[in-house]
């Protein structure tokens, strides 16, 4: 959509980072580029990013995100209900269970959040997307683009001891954020402009004092190790339009805190539209030159 349009016919790649609730920031950024007329030619995502990014790439706009989401968190109890109907039922041992309260298996968890109407497959989506998960076998990057989404987009989302690692075709998968927090390196040569929205966050709230609980060290660490990756990427090879919220104080499952998440997404509308302009201009120039 950006063709002959504000970017001058410039495509656009878009890759959403993980993060937990940190990153339904993005559909704030979806819905800035909804309203400037840019449609990402490819997309990629991890974690939360791949929740959101295939739920924008099989059509629902980032208003139409943002109203479900609205009607899902805002309903305490119809919240409550999806989670329960999340959990994990397999059989397992009592201190299984006991060591796992919250385990959730990913394809429910899909089930219950995602809009009605979300494909089965990739290759159903309008947009192409990228989904970014961790084998666990082979403790390396797993890469899907084809075949059963909702597999792979739940071993992307799937936090250890938080979500139970669902089995693909290559073996069981963890969460993405461990190998690559912000997958734009798998958009290289999709489009003319990079666009990356990085919610791992770099600290967390500075009034926290009290010791960290076991479960929010599990949460707290995978986020740590996000940020790091993400920044290491950043620094060695930065994509052409960076976007990162003010979400660090927030937490993976900060599930009510989603009107200040919503809120420091749409602070960034203004920066992304003006990166987004430069970008195109030096592409221009480089191209006159």
């Amino acid at each position: 959509m950006s063709r002959g349009g504000v970017l001058g016919g410039k495509t656009v790649a878009l890759a959403l980072g993980g993060g937990g609730a940190r990153g339904l920031a993005h559909i704030s950024v979806l819905q800035a580029l909804d309203e400037i007329g840019v449609r990402p030619v490819a997309m990629a995502g991890t974690s939360i990013g791949a929740i959101i990014g295939a739920a924008y790439a099989a059509g629902f706009s980032g208003a139409e995100l943002r109203a479900h989401t609205d009607a899902i968190l805002g309903n305490h109890i119809a919240l409550a209900r999806k989670l329960l109907y999340a959990r994990a039922r397999r059989r397992q041992p009592l201190l299984t269970r006991l060591a796992h309260p919250l385990l959730f298996d990913g394809v429910r968890f899909l089930d219950a959040f995602w809009p009605a109407g979300m494909p089965e497959t990739f290759e159903e989506l309008e947009i192409p997307m990228t989904v970014v998960a961790t084998d666990f076998r082979r403790r390396a990057e797993a890469v899907f683009s084809r075949g059963a989404l909702r597999t792979a987009v739940a071993g992307s989302m799937a936090i250890p001891g938080v979500v139970r690692p669902p089995k693909s075709e290559v073996g069981y998968l963890v969460d993405g954020g461990l190998v690559n927090p912000l997958p734009y390196d798998h958009l290289a040569g999709k489009a003319d402009i990079i666009v990356a929205v990085n919610v791992s966050g770099n600290s967390g709230p500075e009034s926290e004092t009290r010791a960290p609980s076991p479960f929010q060290t599990i949460i707290v660490a995978s986020q740590i190790l996000m940020n790091s990756i993400s920044s290491r990427m950043i620094e060695e090879d930065p994509p052409d339009v960076l976007i990162a919220p003010a979400v660090h104080q927030y937490l993976a499952l900060d599930l009510f805190k989603t009107s200040r998440i919503f809120e420091a997404g749409d602070a960034c509308r203004e920066a992304l539209r003006g990166q987004l302009l430069q970008a195109a201009e030096r592409l221009e120039n480089q191209r006159l030159d």
